[in-house]
C-alpha cells in the first residue's frame, strides 16, 4: 500500500520541477539564514550564562556594587550580562572605564531610558534624559544661565519667608519637641513649590506632591516590558494605565498653572520675583526650534509645553 500512494507523488514531482525546487530550496534558504544570523550575532565580552529569554534576569537581586565586584573577579574587568533582551555591559577596569568616561564619553554619555521615564518626560523632551547633542547642550545652557543661575537663586525672596516660617515655628515650640524631619520637609517641599510656580498658597500642594510621589514609584518600578517588550501590549503589571493617569494628572495640573501665568503675562502683572514657569515661558512656542548660530539664548531654543511640563517634573523631582 505505501508503494502504492508514494508511486503518484514521485511520478508528480517529476512531472513538476518547480514544485520540486520548491521543496529543496525553501528549507535551505531558512537553514543559510539562520546560519549566517548566528555567525553576524556580535561577540559580547564573557559573563555568566543565562536562560532562554530572560537571560540572566534572576541575578538582579546581585546586581549591587558588591556583587558586581564578585562578578569581574570570575569573569574579568569587562564582563557581559543579558537581562531579557538587552544586553549590558559592566566595567570594573579602570583603563576601560576611563575610555569609557573620558576619551569616548560622548559615544557613552546618553542615559538609558525605561518605558516609565520615555512616557512621564513626553519621550525625553526634559534634560535629564535627553540624548547628548545640540538640543542638550542649549537645556543646559538654559538652566545654567537662567533656571538655576546663583544670581536668580539668591533673588528668591520665596526661599527667605520660608525659612523665617520655620526658625519662627521652632522658636514658638520652646520647651516642647518639634519633629524636625517633618520641619525640614516641609520647608524644603515650600520652598520649591514657591520657587516652581511662584504661589505662597499652600492650595493644590498636596495634589502636587501626590502626583511627585506616584511618579517616583513609576520611575523606579520594575517593569518587566523594559526587558522583554513583547510584554509591554499585555501589561501584566498593569503599569501602563497608572503611567497614562500619571501623566494626566501632571498635564491637568500644569497646564493650569501655565494658563495662569500666561493670563497674568497678557495682563501686564509683573511680579517682582520670577518663577521657574515664567522662565520657561520666555522660550515658549508652539514648536519646538533649535538655531545654534545665534548666541542669544532666547533666538537659539523655543520650548513647547510639553517641554516644559518634563523639564518643571524632573527638575522639582530630582531636587
Amino acid at each position: 500500500m505505501d508503494s502504492l500512494l508514494k508511486f503518484p507523488i514521485m511520478e508528480n514531482l517529476k512531472e513538476e520541477p518547480f514544485l520540486m525546487a520548491i521543496m529543496f530550496i525553501v528549507p535551505l534558504m531558512i537553514l543559510l539564514g539562520l546560519v549566517s544570523r548566528i555567525l553576524k550575532r556580535p561577540r559580547y565580552p564573557p559573563g555568566p550564562r543565562g536562560l532562554p529569554i530572560i537571560g540572566n534576569m534572576l541575578m538582579m537581586d546581585q546586581l549591587t556594587h558588591r556583587g558586581l565586584a564578585n562578578l569581574a573577579k570570575k569573569y574579568g574587568g569587562i564582563f557581559h550580562l543579558r537581562m531579557g533582551f538587552l544586553h549590558m555591559v559592566a566595567i570594573s577596569n579602570a583603563d576601560a572605564a576611563r575610555q569609557v568616561l573620558q576619551v569616548q564619553d560622548n559615544i557613552f554619555s546618553n542615559r538609558p531610558a525605561t518605558v516609565a521615564i520615555k512616557y512621564l518626560t513626553y519621550d525625553r523632551a526634559d534634560m535629564a534624559f535627553a540624548h547628548y547633542g545640540p538640543f542638550w547642550r542649549q537645556m543646559r545652557k538654559l538652566c545654567v544661565m537662567k533656571l538655576f543661575s546663583r544670581k536668580h537663586a539668591e533673588s528668591w525672596q520665596s526661599v527667605r519667608d520660608e525659612v523665617d516660617h520655620a526658625v519662627r515655628t521652632v522658636s514658638d515650640n520652646i520647651g516642647n519637641p518639634v519633629n524636625i524631619g517633618e520641619l525640614v520637609f516641609n520647608l524644603t517641599k515650600n520652598i520649591i513649590y514657591r520657587a516652581a510656580f511662584g504661589s505662597s498658597s499652600r492650595e493644590g500642594q498636596d495634589e502636587f506632591i501626590g502626583i511627585l510621589q506616584e511618579f517616583s514609584k513609576l520611575f523606579g518600578a520594575f517593569n518587566i516590558s523594559d526587558f522583554v517588550p513583547c510584554f509591554g501590549a499585555i501589561d501584566p503589571q498593569g503599569l501602563n494605565a497608572r503611567l497614562v493617569k500619571a501623566r494626566k494628572d501632571l498635564d491637568s495640573f500644569i497646564d493650569k498653572i501655565i494658563d495662569e501665568h500666561v493670563d497674568k503675562k497678557k495682563k501686564s502683572v509683573v511680579d517682582e520675583e520670577t518663577d521657574m514657569v515664567d522662565e520657561l515661558l520666555a522660550f515658549y512656542s508652539e514648536e519646538a526650534k533649535l538655531n545654534n548660530e545665534s548666541d542669544d539664548l532666547n533666538n537659539s531654543i523655543k520650548l513647547t509645553k510639553d517641554n516644559i511640563k518634563a523639564i518643571i517634573m524632573v527638575c522639582v523631582h530630582f531636587q
